[in-house]
């Protein structure tokens, strides 16, 4: 049976003592300042998998969300989101309306956001470039970003 790279962001920050204890039931890597982990988990799908991360360590860790490490071979990442029984509901009957199932209909909203964003932040930067190039010319421009970004330092892109 496979194994499928999971990670794990959580609410809070974890203690050593509470990221030994979860250890005890799943192997666990955990990021710098305990709000992420990652793990292996053995099961057929990666829906498998989260689902059996969730029933085995989510009552001892804070969990937010769980995601698969790796993209599949459609190049999407699975999201494993816990929601309450009343947002459950609010879902069904919004994607009932528009006769989806709740996760088809969550997955094409949050699209939708994620493109909104993109498209936001876009718009952003071009209105931020345009006032830089108020006082400057496009080739001092870019050379001032190629300067800077080979000065930042390496740091993690999380």
């Amino acid at each position: 049976m496979p194994h499928h790279a999971l990670e794990i962001t959580l609410t809070r920050p974890l203690s050593a003592n509470a990221l030994r204890h979860a250890g005890r039931h799943l192997p666990l890597a955990a990021n710098h300042d305990t709000t992420r982990l990652m793990t292996l988990v053995e099961a057929k799908t990666p829906h498998q998998a989260a689902h059996r991360l969730r029933h085995r360590v989510g009552a001892r860790l804070p969990i937010d969300v769980i995601t698969t490490h790796y993209p599949d071979a459609d190049h999407t990442v699975l999201l494993n989101v816990a929601i309450s029984p009343a947002a459950h509901d609010a879902l069904t009957a919004d994607a009932r309306l528009t006769r989806q199932t709740p996760e088809r209909f969550l997955e094409r909203a949050l699209r939708r956001a994620l493109a909104e964003h993109a498209d936001q932040e876009i718009d952003r930067l071009d209105q931020a470039v345009r006032e830089l190039l108020t006082h400057t010319t496009p080739a001092y421009l870019l050379s001032a970003v190629g300067h800077v970004l080979t000065q930042l330092p390496e740091r993690p892109t999380s």
